[in-house]
């Protein structure tokens, strides 16, 4: 079924949207997937915060055009599947990731961040990337150690004491 010009005109505006506000992209050739598998993999990815869609490449091509994600339109060859990870830079990758082990059929060509063009065996360091409570986690960990050993130092001078006067009492005991 052809797809009419005011379908595409909403298709391309679509992806352009979730593109703009996107902070990574993944493209994946998904040939070989069952229906299944892909609704699976849809509802997993509206779960995440992932937009998953698939798009003919000429109008793909459109719809990136003009966004930092246009690196990607040399990748757009064969059955195209987009995965735009709108929470935290990480989660197509890693949703990708996760089912290209699980399902050899589903391949990834390639993956974007800022603009910069990455191949598919750098998906593991993009899955690898912390979401944004892990990253806020790590973040006050590293803020709140400082404080910690400054207040253990602190601690320390009055123990040192105490110990050292323990010390001398226990000495004059010994010598009486």
């Amino acid at each position: 079924m052809a797809l009419r010009l005011a379908d595409k005109q909403a298709i391309v505006a679509e992806v352009n949207e979730a593109a703009t506000n996107a902070l990574s992209a993944v493209v994946s050739d998904y040939r070989g997937l069952t229906v299944d598998q892909m609704t699976e993999m849809r509802a997993k990815a509206r779960a995440s915060g992932v937009y998953l869609r698939v798009v003919r490449n000429t109008l793909a091509k459109r719809a990136v055009e003009g966004t930092e994600y246009e690196c990607l339109t040399e990748t757009l060859v064969g059955p195209t599947m987009f995965a735009f990870s709108q929470e935290d830079p990480g989660s197509a990758a890693r949703l990708l990731k996760d089912y290209a082990k699980e399902w050899d059929a589903l391949e990834v060509k390639a993956l974007s961040i800022g603009g910069q063009l990455l191949g598919p065996g750098d998906i593991d360091r993009v899955a690898s990337l912390p979401t944004r409570d892990e990253a806020l986690a790590l973040l006050m960990a590293v803020m709140q150690a400082p404080i910690t050993k400054l207040a253990r130092t602190m601690n320390e001078v009055p123990g040192k004491l105490v110990r050292t006067l323990a010390a001398v009492r226990d000495q004059k005991q010994a010598s009486e």
